[in-house]
């Protein structure tokens, strides 16, 4: 299948600013239980929400590229009872308005304490926004995983592998960012981000590899005869047809093609796993802001190429029958 890149710049996009959310939601829940020193209101959680929002809205905006009528977005809210796509499209905003008001909270200082505990834990109102926006960032996780995992007739999809995988892989994404942004404006919060940065990318590094491991041993289970809904064992294929040449097949995995695939496969698991996890390590040894950021940009490269992938991996029914020349 050819993958719109339209699609790999969304799904990569909200990734990093669901995982950030997270990341700054994390370091304030570790600052309130007085397990990291409490950080700048204004200049670290303010700025930093922002940065995660600038992401989801570019997100966003990649999506309507690949839309027929963008006009008529709104309508693909409506589904929301059957649809993974209808609920990504509610779970979409709803991360965006939490992230906002969390945002707002911060940099305007408009936050206050709704309780402590006799050990000195006090816990504000911004904490509850970020978990209501944390488990909105889980649900938005969820209903982009299941737009390709409920798709049973693509076997290299379906599977509860696809949502961990768009899990670990945003959230290390948005780790890393956090790391390089505080190096800037949190330099105490830095080996803190870094070492879950580096934690969860091996978790994903492990869920990304079983998941090929997987699709590399998939029988599958269409003939040409279920392709095209005909019950014949003498089914021969003689011509494509007028749309024939819109269809990819099978044959997209052979020679040159399958060499190009490869080459991508192992181009994203080197620029998305060791390579930041090294970059990261080194960054943080030295203290160095560029090489933090530099991991970052490397990493998110690297998911560019590993969502291509994922998307052109994908061997559709239909192109057992249709033949590409």
């Amino acid at each position: 299948m050819h993958p719109a890149f339209s699609v790999i710049f969304l799904t990569t996009l909200i990734g990093v600013g669901q995982g950030m959310f997270l990341a700054l939601f994390t370091g304030q829940s570790y600052a309130a239980a007085h397990f990291l020193p409490a950080q700048d209101s204004t200049g670290f959680f303010g700025i930093g929400s922002l940065i995660a929002l600038l992401f989801l809205v570019a997100g966003l905006v990649a999506s309507v590229f690949h839309l027929g009528r963008p006009e008529r977005a709104w309508r693909a809210a409506t589904k929301w009872r059957t649809s993974w796509l209808s609920r990504e499209v509610i779970a979409l905003p709803m991360v965006m308005f939490f992230v906002f008001v969390y945002g707002v909270m911060h940099f305007m200082e408009w936050d206050m304490v709704i309780f402590s505990t006799s050990t000195g834990v006090t816990f504000k109102l911004s904490l509850l926004v970020g978990a209501l926006g944390s488990l909105a960032v889980f649900t938005l996780f969820l209903c982009t995983a299941m737009i390709y995992a409920a798709i049973k007739f693509l076997q290299e999809w379906a599977s509860p592998l696809t949502i961990v995988n768009y899990l670990l892989l945003g959230t290390a994404s948005g780790f890393t960012l956090a790391t390089a942004f505080s190096m800037y404006t949190a330099p105490d919060l830095v080996e803190f981000y870094g070492v879950w940065a580096i934690i969860i990318t091996i978790m994903a590094f492990v869920s990304r590899s079983a998941s090929l491991i997987r699709n590399s041993r998939i029988k599958f289970k269409s003939t040409i005869q279920s392709a095209i809904g005909v019950r014949h064992n003498q089914i021969v294929q003689k011509a494509q047809g007028a749309m024939g040449g819109s269809y990819n097949t099978r044959e997209y995995f052979h020679g040159k093609q399958a060499l190009f695939l490869k080459s991508i496969k192992w181009l994203f698991m080197v620029l998305v796993f060791p390579l930041p996890i090294i970059l990261l390590s080194a960054g943080m040894s030295s203290s160095n802001a560029e090489v933090l950021l530099v991991a970052f940009v490397v990493q998110y490269v690297g998911l560019m190429a590993e969502r291509w992938f994922f998307f052109a991996q994908a061997n559709h029914p239909q192109n057992i029958y249709y033949q590409t020349v």
